[in-house]
């Protein structure tokens, strides 16, 4: 993911996430608060109900009190409760009637101790007929106002009633009044979201999908419509929460909320589409200047006029690319230097080579020359072509180092011939010069010159490895065929030596140029042979060992079908 991407969605959630942590804690809050508004009402309702319920009970006994206190000291009461007598019979018939309109009761039934009907309100024929039930059911609720459900001559009464009770000459009488409940129970409260229902026993609580139950209030209930028997039960006075308006208000929430978020993110992408390209473009200028960088061209210009953080980036890669510039000014004559320096060696260690046969034949002239000066005609006629080789080999080097950079001339070399000259030219100081060369070779493919200096490099390393150790040594060159059948054939030239050996640590290091073990040394010969072999589009192969000497192993294309003359 690239800076700018990551620089893009850094800003969409710097911008979403209070946005989100906002939207959730205003719906949160909101819930809470109506929550507790919604706590409030109910409460508060709860308590209306209550005191509404406890006043109807007050005024029902009020007026049956007051009847009571009537009925105590009315004598045609007594005469027909009490004696029986036909002629306040019919009083008793019209009595709770008429007392019923006058109190404004909706309900009124007056029965003896034996739970005979001795006046009924709404059936005046009811006299004389039995129901016990409903003052002693009254009377188990404890004297508080109950809700009974009974019959009229018109439609079922529900009505909130309470029992009461006197005595005269002796005897108890019940009286049990109500005022009808119809429009002040069975839809008690609605207020908003907020609703006060009537459950019967047999009714379902409210489905919670559509409303939210927070209050019951439970009221006695005797239903004498019920054909099973009355008996005390209750009801419940449920306060309910609509859902709905907490719903709506939750969309208006989340449609305003995703208005605000698609207004939020299309100013979040404009901004940071802006910011992004404000900051990914000079940074991908940097990077495009900073790519065009190398040692051969630190042209580059940092300048800029900004004065942010990447201005002080640009000008810092402006202050590396003029250091760049200047040191790689000193490089290149740091390395003119050095490429002189090892030019100068490598011929210097070249001209040493070329010069060491002309200086061995020289010293046999002049050893002849002093002891037997007749024969020094006929010895230089035997050297006489080692002086033109070493010379010609010379004229060679010098016309390669005037082009500085030699080109390899490929044609077939005889091997044996080069390696039998280089052991001819070599002074060997007591060192023993094997070779053992195969007759049946093919010629290798190469510069007779390169592979004549890879020789004189090999053996004369061996020789020098073998000065100075007692009984001398011994050198020996081998050449063969390298290669099977199927495969490519090779020469392979070996040159082994009996000296000291090469630990590992000096095996690493001698191919390195300058690296040398001899006082004298350049520590050029091995480079020299690496190189020249890489341009012959050979190998080379070290096997030595500390205290067992050291085998060079060169293997150079061959000519095929090529044989050493």
């Amino acid at each position: 993911m690239s800076f700018r991407t990551r620089l893009f969605f850094g800003i969409l959630a710097g911008v979403f996430l209070p946005l989100g942590a906002l939207a959730y804690g205003v719906r949160q809050e909101m819930e809470r608060r109506l929550t507790a508004e919604y706590e409030q009402r109910v409460n508060s309702m709860t308590e209306v109900i209550e005191t509404d319920l406890l006043r109807e009970g007050a005024t029902v006994a009020s007026r049956l009190n007051g009847l009571i206190s009537d009925l105590s000291s009315d004598n045609r009461f007594r005469l027909g409760a009490l004696q029986g007598e036909p002629a306040s019979r019919r009083y008793l018939l019209d009595y709770a009637g008429s007392a019923m309109k006058l109190s404004g009761l909706s309900m009124l039934q007056i029965q003896d101790s034996a739970g005979r009907i001795l006046s009924s309100g709404h059936f005046r024929n009811e006299f004389d007929r039995s129901q016990p039930q409903l003052p002693a059911l009254l009377a188990k609720a404890g004297g508080t106002i109950a809700l009974v459900r009974t019959r009229t001559p018109e439609a079922p009464l529900l009505a909130l009633a309470r029992v009461d009770s006197f005595r005269v000459g002796g005897r108890r009488f019940s009286v049990v009044g109500g005022v009808e409940a119809g429009t002040r129970v069975g839809r008690l409260a609605r207020n908003g979201d907020l609703s006060v229902d009537l459950f019967y026993p047999d009714q379902p609580r409210v489905p919670s999908s559509h409303a939210r139950i927070l209050r019951e209030v439970y009221l006695p209930y005797v239903n004498l419509l019920s054909g099973s028997g009355a008996a005390l039960d209750s009801v419940r006075l449920v306060v309910t929460q609509s859902l709905g308006t907490l719903q709506a208000l939750r969309r208006s929430i989340d449609r305003w909320l995703l208005i605000a978020v698609a207004l939020t993110l299309a100013a979040a992408l404009a901004l940071a589409a802006w910011l992004s390209s404000q900051v990914s473009r000079p940074l991908r200028d940097l990077a495009r200047k900073t790519s065009e960088i190398d040692l051969d061209r630190l042209d580059q210009s940092f300048e800029t006029e900004r004065q942010d953080e990447i201005g002080a980036l640009s000008r810092l890669l402006g202050g590396m690319t003029e250091r760049l510039r200047t040191s790689s000014a000193r490089l290149r004559e740091a390395e003119r230097r050095a490429a002189v320096g090892d030019l100068a060696r490598q011929v210097n260690h070249d001209v040493k080579n070329g010069l060491a046969p002309i200086r061995n034949v020289l010293r046999h002239f002049s050893q002849v020359a002093r002891q037997e000066p007749g024969g020094l005609a006929a010895v230089f006629e035997e050297r006489k072509g080692t002086l033109e080789s070493s010379v010609e080999y010379l004229e060679t080097l010098a016309r390669n180092y005037a082009r500085l950079s030699p080109t390899v001339e490929r044609a077939p070399c005889n091997v044996n011939a080069l390696v039998e000259q280089v052991l001819r030219n070599t002074s060997v100081d007591g060192t023993v010069l094997q070779t053992n060369l195969s007759q049946a070779m093919p010629h290798a493919i190469g510069d007779s010159l390169m592979i004549r200096r890879v020789l004189e490099n090999l053996v004369g390393n061996a020789v020098d490895s073998l000065a100075g150790r007692p009984g001398g040594g011994t050198v020996a060159v081998t050449t063969a065929i390298a290669g099977g059948v199927g495969a490519e054939q090779k020469v392979r030239i070996t040159v082994a030596d009996t000296g000291p050996g090469m630990s590992r640590k000096q095996l690493d290091q001698a191919f390195d140029d300058f690296y040398t073990t001899k006082a004298e040394g350049t520590g050029l010969g091995l480079s020299i042979v690496r190189r020249l072999i890489l341009d012959l589009n050979g190998s080379l192969h070290v096997e030595t060992e500390p205290g067992a000497g050291t085998s060079f192993v060169v293997e150079l294309p061959a000519v095929s079908g090529g044989r050493a003359g």
